[in-house]
């Protein structure tokens, strides 16, 4: 069995309270597309749906989907699975999402699984950036947009790849926002297809409860 190294806790961005007000702004969190076009594509993905939210995901495991996606920063080579990651409010109440606590569940043949945490966009940049160089899993999340300094090949990897990294954590009421999400699967892509995305904690802002944990089933 292959054993795979996940990364633990972070810095997740914070969305501004005037999101509450100007919802379109937290939609412009969805960086790859406009709120429409993300509908549309997330009514057609593996989704797991109650409580009026619906998260769908689209896992590119193909390195030549991916390539066309991400270019010259495609991570699928490096084994880094990337998700993109739709979450749609259909209440009229804004959510808080919990980034932390979203991880990647494969299960094994054996009957075995393991929880793995998504990669900082640093991490995953420096990884394409030096292929051959040393791995550090356990790097803590550096919030987007903070470059590494004397690294240019890293933080130009970074300027490619975070226009497309999930990095809101409001859903504004009847809205969706969404992103890329980076797993590390250990140069095993046919992981992908025997996973599933679980997202345990999004709380109404409202009313504070919190809803049931949502899991998308990405097997084919």
């Amino acid at each position: 069995m292959k054993t795979l190294v996940p990364t633990r806790a972070g810095v997740v961005s914070l969305v501004a309270f005037a999101l509450f007000a100007l919802p379109g702004r937290a939609l412009a969190q969805s960086n790859s597309a406009a709120p429409a076009a993300a509908t549309h594509a997330a009514a057609l993905l593996p989704e797991d749906r109650h409580e009026g939210v619906r998260v769908s995901a689209d896992p590119y495991s193909d390195p030549g989907r991916a390539k066309d996606k991400f270019g010259k920063a495609n991570p699928v080579p490096l084994g880094i699975l990337p998700v993109e990651v739709f979450l749609t409010n259909e209440t009229p109440q804004p959510l808080r999402l919990n980034m932390e606590t979203i991880q990647l569940n494969v299960q094994f043949d054996n009957g075995r699984h393991q929880d793995v945490d998504w990669l900082a966009v640093q991490e995953v940049a420096r990884a394409i950036a030096h292929p051959k160089g040393p791995s550090n899993p356990h790097a803590p999340r550096i919030p987007i947009g903070v470059n590494t300094g004397a690294d240019t090949k890293t933080d130009k990897m970074i300027d490619i790849l975070k226009p497309f990294v999930l990095d809101a954590d409001v859903i504004p009421p009847l809205g969706t926002i969404h992103g890329f999400l980076f797993f590390d699967l250990n140069h095993d892509m046919s992981l992908a297809d025997h996973s599933s995305l679980y997202v345990p904690d999004i709380t109404n802002i409202s009313t504070k409860k919190p809803l049931m944990f949502f899991e998308v089933d990405l097997s084919k």
